[in-house]
């Protein structure tokens, strides 16, 4: 760090530092006690095998597009919120504030960059291709230089502005392909579609964008081998727009099982599809993703209490514990057992089922791994 950097950095720390030691002087009273205080949120989701669950958000905007916010807001959202990465993804072709701002698609990542190191946080290069709907708009991230952009918004033009990432070796998904769901097209998988994925210029889809669940993009992930997306494309303050304030409510995101807390296992994780999309209380993505992701999270304990009945039939008691922040709603459709658990985050649950079955089978139906099917799960009674 040269002179002018550790100067810098004491003019901005000093005030904190007397911030938390003033005293009242006369004639001034300090309420710093109503201060909100400041810290990061912690999310407790434990590693899948191998693997360090990210919790990761890949689409966001601030002024340098159409969002309401300065890049910093962006990092300091994340980091108190709990997550590992990010990536703020201006719009290329569409800058209302253009007026006001001097526009460059690559300057919000410029002013972040430092600050999220500091913040230990995972920053990712991301820019919107915002074409005309349909085809729709495309997240680019790991992408270089867009300074040389198509900005053009002709359809004519789409493929180019695509090809424009690819070349750049980005990494491609489909943003919330259901918004316009009244535009003729705007929800099927058209021809421009089938050529980006045939020439592998489409990695995945965003199934879940802010507080939409696009459905059929869940099937397309699974059917075609895309990579499941979830994310906020948050234009205003997070906390504007969530109601933090209720149980179970945070900002959508993507879980990313990724080897290690870096760009490059991130990335090697994006494509190899090892992601779930996670909206508060719902978990979408491939079902083997799900699975392994339930499984690291939730389980049985032993039976610790058999109850004799006076006709001699015998009730085994048993915990299910949910050793993590996600929740779980499991419908159990066979084992003569407990018909609907709710596993709360980081909770135990009682469960009873007779004592002559081994095993008990649920539906998760807080999950999905199609658009039409939730994951079922079978535990193995002990």
């Amino acid at each position: 760090m040269n002179q002018r950097n550790v100067s810098l950095f004491l003019l901005f720390l000093i005030p904190l530092v007397a911030l938390g030691q003033r005293k009242d002087v006369e004639g001034m009273r300090y309420l710093d006690e109503n201060r909100r205080p400041v810290q990061r949120k912690q999310i407790l989701i434990p590693n899948v095998g191998e693997f360090q669950v990210l919790k990761c958000d890949f689409h966001m905007h601030t002024v340098f597009s159409d969002g309401l916010v300065w890049p910093t807001i962006r990092n300091q959202e994340v980091w108190e919120e709990g997550l590992d990465a990010f990536a703020i993804t201006d719009h290329i072709e569409y800058t209302p504030f253009k007026s006001d701002v001097n526009v460059n698609p690559n300057r919000a990542y410029e002013l972040v960059r430092e600050a999220a190191a500091k913040n230990n946080l995972v920053l990712l290069k991301g820019n919107e291709l915002t074409r005309n709907t349909p085809p729709g708009h495309f997240n680019a991230i790991f992408n270089g230089d867009a300074s040389d952009y198509v900005v053009s918004r002709d359809n004519d033009l789409d493929k180019e502005s695509l090809k424009k990432a690819a070349d750049q070796n980005a990494f491609i998904f489909w943003n919330h392909p259901g918004w316009k769901p009244n535009i003729e097209g705007s929800y099927e998988w058209l021809p421009l579609i089938e050529y980006l994925y045939q020439h592998k210029m489409l990695h995945g889809i965003e199934v879940i964008n802010g507080f939409g669940f696009h459905l059929k993009a869940l099937d397309w992930c699974v059917d075609k081998g895309l990579t499941v997306m979830g994310s906020t494309d948050m234009h205003n303050l997070v906390a504007y727009q969530y109601d933090f304030s209720r149980d179970y409510i945070h900002r959508s995101m993507t879980l990313v099982m990724a080897k290690e807390r870096t760009p490059e296992s991130i990335r090697e994780a994006l494509e190899a599809g090892r992601t779930v999309a996670w909206a508060s209380k719902i978990l979408a993505g491939k079902e083997e993703n799900v699975r392994a992701l339930f499984e690291a999270c939730v389980q049985l304990m032993p039976v610790h209490y058999t109850e004799v009945k006076t006709n001699g039939d015998k009730t085994n008691y048993y915990e299910l514990r949910n050793n993590s922040d996600l929740y779980f709603e499991l419908d159990v459709y066979e084992g003569n057992s407990t018909k609907r658990i709710v596993l709360y985050p980081r909770s135990t649950q009682q469960v009873t089922a007779s004592a002559k079955v081994n095993t008990l089978s649920a539906e998760v139906v807080s999950t999905y791994v199609r658009s039409d099917k939730h994951l079922t799960v079978n535990f193995l009674l002990k």
